[in-house]
């Protein structure tokens, strides 16, 4: 049966168009909820507001996903390990926010590309580059002297952080930039970083699954919320 049979199609032509809700979600593969649209602003936040997010390979329709459970970090959680806390403290690398967008969305499409094929599209990457210069996504980025060498993109809405994909050419440079970015949003107010499934990279972090419903509660009410003014320099 194909996909157009048993999903929403959702019209590209309507970016505004409401998603079905996310408990309608398939069960296998976990989470799959929607079937084309657009990647336009509009739609990419309704999505992110609604538990949902964007992932499909290179020749095929626009995917949207809300898997159940979800990873999420809660800040107060951060675990840093010896080892880690070690590496931060040597100041190996220098950590910067949104100051080289595009080069990091590029640098996730390359790991992943060469790891186990790309999601991060030219169409993923357009989208995104005009979610930043709207000040809704945002990347850090670790720098070795004036190499970039690792950092992580995302969605910041309300007291959230969508976290999108990261990247890291040096042992532990994306673990620095993630560590620091977490305790930046903790001073900003942030009370929620969506990791989207479960990786064991995270999990060592602190992450950990709650039920696509409880996520959903967060989300209804911290995306909601403004985080602190200062949040996000300019």
């Amino acid at each position: 049966m194909s996909l157009e049979k048993i999903l929403t199609v959702l019209d590209p032509a309507l970016p505004n168009q409401p998603f079905p809700s996310a408990s309608s979600a398939l069960k296998n593969p976990d989470g799959l909820l929607a079937i084309d649209g657009c990647l336009s602003a509009q739609r990419i936040i309704n999505a992110y507001r609604h538990g949902i997010f964007p992932w499909f390979s290179p020749g095929e329709p626009i995917l949207w996903w809300s898997p159940n459970p979800r990873l999420i970090l809660y800040p107060d959680d951060l675990l840093v390990s010896r080892s880690l806390a070690k590496t931060i403290r040597r100041n190996k690398f220098s950590i910067t926010i949104d100051q080289a967008f595009p080069d990091v969305i590029d640098a996730c499409a390359e790991t992943r590309n060469a790891q186990e094929g790309t999601w991060i599209s030219d169409d993923m990457k357009q989208a995104y580059n005009k979610l930043h210069q709207q000040n809704i996504a945002h990347s850090i980025e670790a720098w070795n002297n004036e190499t970039l060498v690792g950092g992580l993109y995302g969605l910041a809405i309300g007291q959230v952080f969508f976290g999108e994909s990261m990247f890291h050419k040096q042992s532990d440079a994306s673990k620095v930039a993630f560590v620091t970015l977490v305790q930046q949003l903790k001073n900003w107010g942030y009370k929620l970083i969506d990791c989207q499934v479960r990786t064991e990279h995270l999990v060592s972090l602190g992450a950990t699954e709650i039920s696509r419903d409880q996520f959903l509660s967060h989300l209804n009410v911290l995306c909601e919320e403004s985080p602190n003014e200062k949040a996000w320099p300019v």
